[in-house]
């Protein structure tokens, strides 16, 4: 697992499609972008949890 520090405006790029923007935030809210091609899926924890998949992280819990 990677952990890092970033500011508004900076961005990770992930394999060769993915961009997730970091666009500032508030308290404990961050806010982010995720630019990717429609075909990679995209579930945010909560949502995960409610559907019963697998795959939240241990190490974040909400």
């Amino acid at each position: 697992m990677l952990k890092l520090s970033v500011r508004p405006g900076e961005y990770l790029i992930i394999g060769d499609n993915v961009k997730v923007i970091f666009t500032g935030g508030t308290g404990k809210n961050l806010h982010v972008m995720v630019d990717a091609p429609k075909e990679v899926p995209i579930v945010r924890s909560k949502a995960a949890q409610k559907a019963g998949e697998a795959g939240a992280s241990p190490y974040y819990p909400d």
